[in-house]
């Protein structure tokens, strides 16, 4: 299907922008054949031949999200989400400040009716799976209430199901052990909440009950479910645990002459999985639960890293997953 308009691109957002973002956008135009538009300063832009949607200003990485998205309303950020409120583009994209992308999704595209907090989606990959688990909040929403991981349970399970085909996803949450006796206030309120069928039955999703850290990259279940600072911090610390261990194994492999001889051998079959857990194939997060198309994409993204984000952007805008997710979240008790 072709996107009713073009993806919104913030040129200027991320470590390495503008020349990995405008080469990611430019690779997603010309070789997968996605409409794209670049949103930052012309002058900085001159070389591309993307058309540009000017913005004067940029959220930098330390910036304050909430006072830079208020101040500065001619920044590349808030001009994409602008673009994808008033139908000039069908979807955004941004490897800049996060929390600034989620305030100026918010505030310029509105919630999704029902929702009461958009929640971003991080997909982490399983090893030996086809598929990746669903984790959400990762980092939107630092203090949340037990109704509205709940939400986040109904918007993950239709996310797992357009996004991955997953038929029936099976929602965990995050705790500090499997018993519903184990957690804090919030995640016994929560338990008891997502324990209700009636949930699971709208959006066809079941609940798996609770789920460890040591669960997040297992086949166990689909979506796992929790507060925006416990997300974050697990995510965070998933990633540094694999760069500490992909940079463990590289070492290894140049020790002396046998090693490099066993790395030949090895390397063949361990690069898939070097690709599968490289955060560049995923393109980046999705923030559900706001009236349009977001991708967050990771702050040291490159070129391919924009390009993936491209093409989750625009499977998200065909499979009409802001319709799906309002569908979900308007049906039965929350």
């Amino acid at each position: 299907m072709t996107l009713p308009a073009p993806i919104a691109v913030d040129a200027m957002g991320g470590d390495r922008a503008p020349d990995e973002i405008v080469a990611g956008a430019e690779q997603a135009a010309a070789e997968v054949g996605l409409p794209v538009v670049l949103v930052g300063d012309p002058e900085r832009l001159a070389g591309t031949s993307l058309e540009v949607v000017a913005a004067s200003e940029v959220i930098a990485m330390d910036e304050d999200p909430g006072k830079g998205v208020r101040r500065k309303k001619d920044s590349s950020l808030v001009r994409a989400a602008e673009a994808v409120r008033d139908g000039r583009a069908s979807a955004m994209v941004s490897a800049g400040n996060t929390g600034a992308t989620w305030g100026a999704a918010l505030l310029r595209m509105g919630r999704t009716r029902g929702v009461s907090r958009p929640a971003i989606a991080t997909p982490l990959p399983r090893p030996g799976h086809d598929t990746p688990l669903v984790l959400l909040d990762a980092g939107a929403n630092a203090d949340c209430q037990a109704e509205w991981l709940v939400q986040f349970a109904r918007m993950g399970a239709v996310f797992a199901r357009d996004r991955f085909g997953t038929a029936t996803p099976r929602v965990g949450l995050l705790s500090i052990g499997e018993e519903p006796s184990k957690g804090d206030a919030l995640r016994k309120e929560a338990h008891a909440l997502l324990a209700d069928g009636a949930w699971q039955e709208a959006c066809g999703a079941t609940f798996a009950g609770n789920v460890e850290g040591r669960d997040l990259m297992t086949p166990g279940v689909d979506v796992v479910v929790t507060d925006g600072f416990t997300g974050n911090v697990a995510l965070k610390s998933l990633e540094g645990a694999m760069r500490a261990l992909v940079g463990a194994i590289l070492g290894a492999f140049d020790t002396d002459d046998a090693t490099r001889a066993a790395a030949e051998v090895l390397m063949p079959a361990l690069l898939p999985l070097y690709g599968q857990l490289d955060p560049d194939a995923t393109g980046g997060a999705v923030l559900l639960g706001v009236d349009g198309v977001c991708v967050i994409s990771h702050g040291s993204s490159s070129a391919t890293a924009i390009v993936n984000a491209c093409r989750v952007a625009a499977e998200a805008v065909r499979s009409d997953l802001v319709g799906a997710i309002a569908a979900a979240v308007g049906t039965g008790p929350s």
